[in-house]
């Protein structure tokens, strides 16, 4: 395949020979943030998995006077 139908550039074309920049313009400020839906997922589910770990110990509770 001849240089000028290779649409990826490669570290060649550029003048410093160094890696190219990605295309899109989304650049991450923080690498170790997490996306705030996951977020809201986790706290989501910790909050129901203590409140239904609540209810069995209550259940047991419960059953455990009766």
């Amino acid at each position: 395949m001849p240089e000028s139908e290779n649409p990826v550039p490669g570290p060649a074309d550029t003048p410093e020979g160094g890696p190219v920049p990605a295309a899109s313009g989304h650049v991450m400020k923080e690498e170790g943030k997490f996306p705030r839906g996951l977020v809201i997922r986790l706290f989501a589910y910790l909050i129901a998995g203590h409140l239904f770990a609540a209810f069995l110990y209550l259940l047991f509770e419960m059953g455990a006077r009766g």
